[in-house]
C-alpha cells in the first residue's frame, strides 16, 4: 500500500524554465531562500507565511549559501559573487511603506555588494573564514579559495575536463560543493559555541573517524582537516583536503552520470551527528552508498565499501535523513529505505556489493513535479517534513505520515481519521494534477503526430508527381502554381508584375507552417548588370489552404529597361520544423534551422509576355485604353525624333537598321490544331476564338495564351494580321502573320503548300532574338497536341531540306573563315568579324524550314 503525504502550498513564485538549477535553502531563523532558475532570489518567512524580500541580480543565479553565524548571504551568478547582510535585508523590509505591507522589499544587487568578480561561478561553499567558488573554463574546472573577510584569493586548483563529456553538460545541471569533517576534529562552531548537531547543515557533513580516514587518508585525519567534495556534471566525485600541504584535487569515485545530490546518512550511527555512510545520487538513477566495513574473522582490518543501486529516474533533486533517501523524478516523489544494508558486509575495497531487494524498491509518496528539496526536519509528532519547490514555482511543505516500522500495513488511529481524509484528498489532488498534465502532453503529441503525418503525405504526393518517368502536365499536378504577367504604371514608371496563383487540388489542407517560396532569376542579364545574373527570392507564409482553394500573391518581376528576358520563376513549398515542434525544438540543436523544401513547378516569362501591344486593337478595347495608347504614341514619337536627330547622314534622316526573323508553319496543320484546341475549350466553356482566319487566330493565341502555366494579363481582339508593340526596353516591334505558297516553281508541277509565316521585325536585335525564340517555343507546345496525319508534300519538304543543307554548308565555310582570320589577326578587325557573324545569324533566321 502506498504511503500518503499531506501537502500544503505556502506560496507560488512562477518558474521561468531557465537553464540554471533551482535552489532551496533554509536561511536566517525561519527564513527560506529560494531561486527558480532566473535572476531573482526570494526570501520567504515560514513563520509569517509570506514573501518578505526579493533580491534582484544582474545575471541568472547559480548558487547561494549563508554564513555560519547567519549574518550574511552569498549569491553566485555569471558575473561574480555578491554578499548581502541579514540586517540590511531586515531593515529594507521594515522600511517598506505601510500601504505596501503585502508587497516584499526589492533589493537590486549593484557593484557595492560585489564580493568576488569572476565570470562563470557555478557553486559556492563557506568553510570557516574561507569562501570557495567552483567555475568552469574551456578545458578545466577551477576551484578557488578566498578569505571571507577581505576576499583575498588564497589559492586555486584545477581539474581537466573529461574529453567529449563537458560539451554535453555545459548548459544544464550545476556542480555540487560539500565540506566533510571528521567527528574526531573540532567542528565548525556556531556563535553560541555548540557543535554541529545535524548530519547535514549548510553544506557540511560530519563523518565517523574510521570512514573519514579510509576515504581521505591518514594525513587529512591527523591534521583534522576539512575535506571539500566536488560533484561534477560528468559524474566524477572529487575531493580536496584543505590543511595538508601539497594537497590537490583527486577523484574519489565516478558515477558516469551527472551528480544530483550528495549527503550523509546515519545508517550505522555511533554518536550524535556522526554518520558512517555517504550517499551520492546520479541523474539517471544510480545511487552509491560509501561506508566502512570490517575485514571479517581473518583480521583484514577496516575496508571501504561502495554499494551501487539503480532506482527509477531521472532524478531531479534529493535529500537524506538518518535512514531514508528522498528523491524526486519530476513525476513522483519517492523514498528509499537505506537501513536494509545495516547488517551487510563488504567483500573487497572499491568493489560494489549486491544490494538487498528492499534497497532497490523505493516507495511512492504521491507528490509530483518537485524540482528542489531542502533538508528534512521533524515536527512535534515525530513525522518527517520536507520543504519542496515544484516546477511551477510552488513552495510546498510535505508532511510524511508517522507509521509503525514493524507493521506490514499502516494503521491509522481513530483520532487521526480527519488527518487521513485530508491526506487522501491531497493525494487525489496530486494525482488529478498529474493526470491533467499527462492528458495535455498526450493531446499535444497527438496533434504533433497528425501534423507530421500530413506533412509526410503531402511530401510523398509531390515527390511522386515529380519523380514519375512521364512528367505530368502542370494542369494535372495535385498542387501547382500558375501565373499571370501584366504591366502596371506607378510614379511615371512602367513595371511588369507577376501574379502567382497556388492551386491546392490535393485532398490535404496546407495548415500553418507552410511558406510559398518563389525564386526569380533571368537566364541572361543585361550589360548594365555587369554580366552577372542574380536571383531574387520571395517568401509568402500562409495557413489553412483547404482543398480546392487558391492562394494569390503578386510580386514585381521587372522594371522597364532594367531586366532581360526570358525569366525563370521556380515555385516551391517550404515547411519549417521549428514552427511545428515549438518549444521542443530548443532541445534539439540539429532541428533549430531545419525545414522541408518541396519543389512544385517552374514557370518561364518570355518576350511575348512582356510585350505592350499598341495597335491594332478591336473597338471594344480602344475606349478603355485610350489614355495608355496616347502616352505610348507620344513616347514613340519622341523616341523616333531622338533617333532621327542622332543619325550621321546628311539632314539627320538616317534610321536604325531593321532586323527580322520568321517562322513558317503549315496552314492546314495550324487550322486542325487550333480547331482541336477550340473544341477542347468549348468543352470547358471558355472558347474565345474560332480558327476562321488562321493568321489572326494564331496571333491572338500567341499574345494571350502561354505554355507552362504563364499567361498574359490581357485579352486582345485583333482587327488585323499586323501587330505593333513595344518591348520591355521601349523598342518598337512588329508582328506579322500572312499566308504564303511554298513550292519549287522550276519543277513545273503544281505541288505546293500553303503555309503561315509569322515574322518579327524590330530595330533591336535582342528583341528579335527573344521574340523569335518565344514564338518557336509556343508553336512547338501548340503542335504537341496536333492530330497525326500522313504527309502529302514529301517533294516540297525534300527540296526545302536540300536548300537548307546547301545554305548551311555555305554559312559554315563563312563562319570558319571568320574564325581563322580573327585568330591570326589577318586583315579582319573585330567589328568586321562581328558584322560577318551577324549576317550569318540573320540569314539563318530569315530562311526558316517549313513545319508540316
Amino acid at each position: 500500500m502506498e504511503r500518503r503525504c499531506a501537502v500544503e502550498t505556502w506560496a507560488e513564485f512562477g518558474f521561468s524554465g531557465a537553464s540554471c538549477t533551482p535552489r532551496l535553502r533554509s536561511g536566517f531563523g525561519t527564513d527560506v531562500f529560494l531561486c527558480t532558475g532566473n535572476d531573482e532570489v526570494y526570501v520567504f518567512s515560514s513563520q509569517e507565511r509570506k514573501l518578505t524580500a526579493v533580491i534582484e541580480c544582474p545575471d541568472p543565479v547559480t548558487d547561494l549559501v549563508e554564513s555560519h553565524d547567519k549574518q550574511f548571504l552569498y549569491v553566485a551568478c555569471r558575473s561574480g559573487v555578491y554578499c548581502v547582510s541579514s540586517q540590511f535585508l531586515t531593515s529594507r523590509a521594515k522600511s517598506s511603506p505601510a500601504d505596501a505591507s503585502s508587497s516584499p522589499a526589492v533589493l537590486k544587487m549593484s557593484n557595492e555588494f560585489l564580493a568576488v568578480a569572476g565570470e562563470g561561478v557555478l557553486s559556492l561553499l563557506l568553510v570557516g573564514s574561507v569562501l570557495l567558488t567552483l567555475s568552469q573554463r574551456d578545458r578545466s574546472w577551477i576551484l578557488t579559495l578566498y578569505r571571507s573577510s577581505n576576499y583575498e584569493m588564497l589559492s586555486s586548483f584545477s581539474l581537466p575536463h573529461v574529453s567529449g563529456v563537458e560539451a554535453k553538460t555545459r548548459i544544464g545541471r550545476c556542480p555540487l560543493l560539500v565540506c566533510v569533517h571528521s567527528s574526531a576534529a573540532a567542528p565548525i562552531s556556531s556563535p553560541s559555541g555548540s557543535s554541529l548537531e545535524a548530519t547535514v547543515s549548510g553544506g557540511h557533513l560530519c563523518l565517523e573517524p574510521v570512514l573519514f580516514k579510509l576515504l581521505f587518508g591518514i594525513d587529512a585525519a591527523l591534521a583534522k582537516s576539512p575535506v571539500i567534495l566536488c560533484g561534477l556534471p560528468d559524474g566524477r566525485l572529487c575531493f580536496l583536503p584543505l590543511r595538508p600541504p601539497g594537497s590537490r584535487l583527486r577523484v574519489l569515485h565516478s558515477l558516469e552520470q551527472p551528480i544530483v545530490f550528495f549527503g550523509a546518512s546515519g545508517v550505522m550511527e555511533t554518536g550524535p551527528g556522526h554518520a558512517q555512510c555517504l550517499v551520492a545520487v546520479g541523474e539517471h538513477g544510480r545511487v552509491v552508498l560509501i561506508q566502512s566495513d570490517k575485514g571479517g574473522s581473518e583480521g583484514g582490518g577496516n575496508r571501504t565499501v561502495f554499494i551501487e543501486v539503480c532506482v527509477p529516474g531521472p532524478v531531479m533533486c534529493g535529500c537524506v535523513d538518518k535512514k531514508r533517501l528522498y528523491y524526486s523524478t519530476g513525476s513522483d516523489l519517492l523514498v528509499l529505505d537505506l537501513s536494509s544494508e545495516k547488517e551487510g558486509h563488504g567483500k573487497d575495497v572499491e568493489t560494489p556489493r549486491t544490494p538487498d531487494a528492499a534497497l532497490q524498491s523505493p516507495t511512492s509518496l504521491n507528490v509530483c513535479r518537485v524540482v528542489a528539496l531542502a533538508e528534512p526536519s521533524c515536527n512535534t509528532a515525530g513525522g518527517v517534513q520536507l520543504l519542496g519547490l515544484t516546477v511551477r514555482g510552488q513552495l510546498q511543505r510535505i508532511t510524511l505520515p508517522v507509521g509503525r516500522e514493524d507493521a506490514s500495513l499502516p494503521k491509522v488511529p481513530s483520532t487521526e481519521g480527519g488527518g487521513s481524509v485530508r491526506d487522501l484528498l491531497s493525494a487525489i489532488g496530486d494525482v488529478c494534477e498529474r493526470a491533467s498534465v499527462l492528458k495535455t502532453a498526450i493531446k499535444s503529441k497527438n496533434q504533433l503526430l497528425r501534423h507530421l503525418n500530413q506533412l509526410l503525405n503531402i511530401s510523398f504526393l509531390l515527390i511522386a508527381s515529380t519523380n514519375t518517368e512521364e512528367h505530368l502536365p502542370v494542369q494535372e499536378k495535385p498542387i501547382r502554381c500558375h501565373a499571370i504577367a501584366s504591366w502596371s504604371r506607378l510614379l511615371q514608371k512602367d513595371s511588369l508584375n507577376l501574379t502567382c496563383v497556388l492551386d491546392n487540388s490535393s485532398p490535404y489542407v496546407l495548415e500553418r507552417g507552410w511558406t510559398l517560396s518563389i525564386a526569380v532569376f533571368p537566364l541572361s542579364c543585361p550589360p548594365s548588370a555587369g554580366g552577372e545574373s542574380s536571383s531574387t527570392n520571395f517568401s509568402f507564409p500562409f495557413h489553412n489552404l483547404h482543398p480546392g482553394e487558391t492562394l494569390e500573391v503578386t510580386l514585381p518581376l521587372a522594371v522597364a529597361g532594367e531586366t532581360s528576358f526570358p525569366v525563370t520563376v521556380s515555385c516551391s513549398l517550404i515547411f519549417s520544423l521549428t514552427g511545428l515542434l515549438g518549444e521542443e525544438a530548443a532541445n534539439l540543436p540539429g532541428l533549430q534551422s531545419s525545414c522541408v523544401s518541396l519543389p512544385l513547378n517552374t514557370l518561364t516569362v518570355d518576350w511575348l509576355h512582356a510585350l505592350q501591344v499598341t495597335s491594332p486593337i478591336g473597338t471594344h478595347r480602344k475606349a478603355s485604353s485610350q489614355s495608355n495608347n496616347t502616352t505610348d504614341t507620344i513616347q514613340a514619337f519622341l523616341r523616333s525624333r531622338r533617333i532621327g536627330c542622332s543619325g550621321r547622314g546628311e539632314g539627320g534622316e538616317t534610321e536604325r537598321e531593321q532586323h527580322s526573323a520568321s517562322v513558317r508553319v503549315s496552314s492546314e496543320l495550324l487550322r486542325d490544331t487550333l480547331l482541336l484546341k477550340s473544341s477542347d475549350l468549348d468543352a470547358q466553356g471558355r472558347s474565345d476564338f474560332a480558327p476562321q482566319n488562321v493568321g489572326l487566330s494564331l496571333l491572338e493565341w500567341l499574345l494571350s495564351e502561354g505554355p507552362a502555366g504563364v499567361t498574359a494579363g490581357r485579352k486582345i481582339a485583333l482587327s488585323g494580321s499586323v501587330v505593333h508593340a513595344l518591348d520591355p526596353n521601349g523598342h518598337a516591334v512588329k508582328l506579322t502573320a500572312k499566308e504564303v505558297n511554298v513550292g519549287e516553281e522550276s519543277t513545273g508541277k503544281e505541288e505546293s503548300l500553303t503555309a503561315l509565316e509569322v515574322q518579327v521585325e524590330s530595330s533591336s536585335i535582342a528583341a528579335v532574338c527573344g521574340l523569335h525564340h518565344a514564338v518557336l517555343r509556343r508553336i512547338q507546345a501548340l503542335l504537341q497536341s496536333a492530330p497525326e496525319r500522313a504527309a502529302s508534300t514529301k517533294r516540297i519538304q525534300s527540296l526545302g531540306l536540300r536548300q537548307a543543307l546547301q545554305r548551311a554548308e555555305r554559312l559554315l565555310q563563312q563562319i570558319q573563315q571568320s574564325r581563322i582570320s580573327g585568330a591570326f589577326g589577318v586583315g579582319v578587325s573585330t567589328g568586321q568579324m562581328t558584322q560577318s557573324l551577324l549576317s550569318v545569324y540573320k540569314e539563318l533566321r530569315e530562311n526558316p524550314l517549313l513545319i508540316i
